[in-house]
């Protein structure tokens, strides 16, 4: 064991450690041939630390420490025992003690008294058969599509109290698969003091919140999404962490874990503390931290929060210091995130490294050895943008707006993009995702139903908050459940069963995601028909196969709409979002024929009945024979054509 601490160390003080929590905090250990357990803390400036805990009463000289190589210390206690609450007494570089907890505790004791607990059970995991499943093929090949939840608001018991971590899975669990959704991506589920952060602020980077349960329990809700084929991404934040006095907040008396410079340490949004990315251990703190949960929470994937605010040294800022080139780009935050993903991908190398990055930065999911950030996604904030200033419209002016809904082609091939419709959309005023659009009740619903028919089709994997499924009314409060009571009407039900079809109908047309990622799976039919706020555009998988969207994002249905398509014969609606079983007016087109009447640089075309705020998708049928009558004078018009030009 000491060859493998010493070994540790000197990776950890280097910053090239990603296994940090298994030599840091609390683990049992055997030393003389009694049990017992082990306590290690990074304070490089304390003058002393003691354990305090329940074991010892709380009494701050019943257990020094000892320091150790880095300015580590370490104590050992034969007394300590499994559940036991405890803190460190740190006496800071310049006098006084305080009472913290362990940055590499594994467990928390509820507010309002926090403390590090000693948890070190082993878990029994029975999740082989998806993991194996899940090891197979490219993410960016695949059909990502993501239900994104709070962890305390999503469902409660009926008296308003939370369900537990496994609770809530043998909730969530079920509904997520039946729904069609690949994946559940959590909320911040670290531990955090402030309830209206939605875990943004986090205390304990190796501690689920005890508010919703225990690690056992969290360890079970991955357990059960994984049995019922669902994955599971955390929601992980490294850009800052709160000043609460028990926290990283000056650690040992002096900024340890946050920056130094009094210009730089502070997050003027948020009045929170920044991460000092140029210091090795800190490095090794955060880096162990995002490894800790794919290793010991088995989890699928990592959203990394608020990317921007640490690739830029100007972020929110009126005055800041320039890196040593004099440019505005935070070096050590580049430096730190290309470790992070590097090491996030040995840890497994079919994780979902996700960035929240709202810039035009370039390169952020492509690979460090091509010079990029190496995530393997983005959020495609552009595209969420557009679309929901396009979509709050009165569809009277959508013509002279119809940019906002062909601008994302421009770039959606530039990274490898998510579409996200998060909970930052359905909150402080924003109103819900349905209450974003226009018009009447039921126009609200074919709007939302047109709205993510756009987006299901649109290259790019999926992302949407809880309760914009069912068309929740009201903004998100994490106060308290949805409105699953609205499933009782029939229009949130059937709005329900529109966007669990269309999810099906995702996943199962692989000519909508197997090829996101180039001009190869998508081609535009027609963008530019502002005049009527129509788009189409074909999608093609890697076998060839395609299908053909049509939107209509007007409340107008349009007869004899003409389309030129890429195959002669026969086409069929896969899909169509007017149905009468989704709330629409059922407005059908049954067998589409096509005519050998050029039209979109195709040699065939179509007449279409477009229904009011809608999304066809097409798929071919069957070829017919091209008309040979129709073809001999097609090639006369060419041939008098070129020769009129000559």
């Amino acid at each position: 064991m000491k060859d493998t601490l010493q070994d540790g160390l000197r990776k950890f003080s280097a910053g090239q450690c990603d296994n940090a929590y298994e030599f840091m905090g609390c683990h049992p250990e055997t030393r003389d041939g009694v049990q017992g357990y082990v306590f290690r803390v990074w304070a490089p400036n304390a003058q002393a630390v003691s354990v305090i805990g329940e074991f010892n009463f709380w009494n701050t000289e019943d257990l020094p420490m000892t320091r150790l190589d880095c300015g580590v210390w370490e104590a050992f206690s034969v007394y300590a025992k499994e559940g036991q609450p405890y803190k460190y007494c740190v006496t800071g570089a310049f006098g006084g003690q305080i009472h913290k907890l362990d940055p590499y505790g594994t467990a928390c004791t509820p507010l309002p008294d926090p403390a590090s607990k000693i948890c070190c059970e082993d878990y029994k995991w029975q999740d082989a058969a998806f993991r194996r499943k899940n090891a197979r093929g490219s993410s960016l090949h695949k059909p990502p599509n993501i239900y994104e939840v709070h962890a305390g608001s999503g469902r409660r018991k009926e008296d308003g109290a939370y369900l537990n971590y496994e609770e809530l899975a043998w909730e969530l669990a079920p509904y997520v698969k039946d729904m069609g959704y690949t994946h559940v991506e959590l909320l911040p589920v670290m531990e955090h003091p402030y309830e209206p952060s939605w875990g943004y602020q986090v205390t304990g980077y190796y501690a689920p919140s005890a508010r919703w349960g225990t690690p056992r329990q969290l360890k079970a809700f991955v357990d059960i999404c994984h049995q019922h084929g669902v994955g599971v991404i955390f929601d992980w934040v490294p850009a800052h962490f709160p000043k609460d006095l028990y926290g990283l907040y000056e650690f040992d008396g002096t900024s340890c874990y946050e920056l130094q410079d009094e210009l730089m340490r502070e997050h003027p949004e948020w009045g929170t503390r920044i991460f000092d990315y140029g210091r090795w251990e800190v490095r090794s703190f955060l880096v162990s931290s995002a490894v800790y949960w794919l290793k010991e929470y088995h989890a699928d994937g990592i959203r990394v929060d608020a990317v921007t605010s640490m690739l830029h040294l100007n972020y929110a800022r009126t005055h800041w210091h320039p890196n040593r080139y004099g440019g505005e780009h935070n070096l050590e935050a580049i430096d730190f995130l290309r470790q992070l993903n590097s090491a996030c991908f040995r840890a497994n190398p079919h994780v979902l490294m996700i960035a929240e990055e709202s810039t035009a930065w370039p390169m952020v999911s492509k690979p460090t050895s091509d010079g990029g950030l190496g995530f393997n996604f983005k959020w495609n904030m552009g595209w969420m943008n557009d679309m929901i200033r396009y979509t709050c419209l009165d569809p009277l002016f959508r013509k002279d707006n119809h940019n906002l809904i062909t601008f994302s082609l421009m770039y959606a091939f530039s990274e490898n993009f998510v579409l996200p419709i998060s909970h930052d959309e359905v909150v402080h005023g924003k109103g819900s995702l349905i209450n974003k659009m226009p018009g009447t009740y039921e126009e609200k619903f074919a709007g939302l139903r047109a709205f993510l028919g756009y987006m299901m089709t649109h290259p790019g994997k999926k992302l949407l908050f809880m309760g914009s499924e069912f068309g929740q009314f009201k903004e998100w409060d994490y106060q308290s459940g949805l409105d699953w009571l609205l499933l009782d009407y029939e229009s949130h039900r059937m709005c329900k069963h529109y966007v669990r079809t269309l999810n099906h109908l995702y996943r199962q047309t692989p000519a909508l995601w197997e090829d996101d990622y180039s001009w190869e799976g998508f081609k535009w039919i027609a963008a530019d028909d502002n005049a009527h706020s129509v788009i189409s555009f074909r999608r093609i998988d890697k076998k060839g196969n395609e299908v053909v969207t049509v939107c209509n994002f007007t409340p107008v249905q349009r007869e004899g709409y003409r389309i030129g398509l890429p195959i002669y014969g026969d086409w069929v609606e896969l899909f169509n979002s007017d149905l009468a079983e989704f709330g629409g007016g059922n407005v059908v087109n049954g067998v589409i024929k096509t005519d050998p009447e050029p039209m979109h640089g195709f040699d065939q075309s179509a007449a279409l009945t477009l229904p009011p705020l809608s999304v066809l998708v097409l798929k071919k049928k069957r070829a017919r024979p091209y008309p040979k009558k129709k073809a001999e004078q097609l090639a006369k018009a060419r041939a008098k054509a070129e020769a009129d030009k000559n």
